[in-house]
């Protein structure tokens, strides 16, 4: 597995971190004055994000007619279920702040999550204008995710096929290798690393066996996530890091 750099930003606990990632988040969008896209990522991890996110001080100084916003993965379950990610995301703030064209939810409830990925795909290639990546052209200013317990990232599961997919954008994902195990639909690791940065969020004592199988360098999908082309930053606050990191 090839290495890149990862910068590691410790915090000191889950508010600290939530205040972190918001001020990244916007300074991404300060620093492209033209149409925006974010991926969103689901669980428990950017919950207070995006709580911050739809309070002031940081919600006036999103230019919220600019931004679009997308989701790097969700369940196949319909939108109003309380598992669909995106939906998640517009109860805590989208649907009061963000006009709804600038909202670009995966189609969970079409006829199987294969035929959801190629929606998004098409969807994706709509908007960035083109139907192959160009490195020097992220399709997103920001990508956010989270890490799950075994390693994985959006709905790449170690040991699935879909993380060794490289020829498409998003994929369909039969059956997921945690809860809950229902369907799901995913971007792709190409499609998830063209951005300008990738930022991890990882809180609390619960992610410290899994930072630390990450940063012994694991084969997990965790360690193949990157932004190609630009920074990829962990955001961990001191319960979820391990105790000899700082040796």
């Amino acid at each position: 597995m090839a290495t890149f750099h990862r910068e590691i930003i410790e915090v000191a606990d889950a508010a600290a971190l939530a205040r972190a990632a918001a001020e990244r988040v916007i300074a991404r969008m300060e620093s492209n004055p033209g149409r925006i896209a974010i991926c969103l990522t689901g669980g428990s991890s950017p919950k207070q994000l995006y709580e911050l996110l739809g309070q002031e001080p940081y919600k006036n100084q999103v230019p919220w007619d600019r931004v679009h916003w997308f989701i790097g993965d969700d369940r196949f379950v319909k939108a109003a279920d309380p598992l669909n990610n995106m939906s998640m995301a517009r109860r805590i703030f989208l649907d009061r702040c963000a006009p709804a064209v600038n909202i670009h939810p995966i189609a969970t409830e079409s006829h199987s999550p294969y035929e959801a990925a190629h929606l998004y795909e098409t969807e994706l290639k709509t908007f960035y204008g083109a139907t192959v990546l160009d490195p020097p052209q992220p399709l997103f200013d920001l990508v956010l995710l989270g890490v799950g317990p075994d390693g994985h990232i959006a709905s790449l599961f170690p040991g699935y096929p879909a993380v060794n997919v490289t020829d498409q954008w998003v994929v369909g994902v039969s059956e997921a290798h945690v809860a809950p195990f229902v369907p799901r639909v995913s971007l792709t690791l190409p499609a998830l690393g063209s951005c300008h940065e990738m930022l991890f969020e990882l809180s609390g004592a619960d992610k410290r066996a899994i930072l630390t199988r990450v940063l012994t360098g694991e084969d997990l999908p965790a360690n193949r996530a990157r932004a190609y082309e630009g920074e990829t930053v962990w955001l961990c606050d001191s319960a979820a890091l391990p105790e000899n990191y700082r040796d």
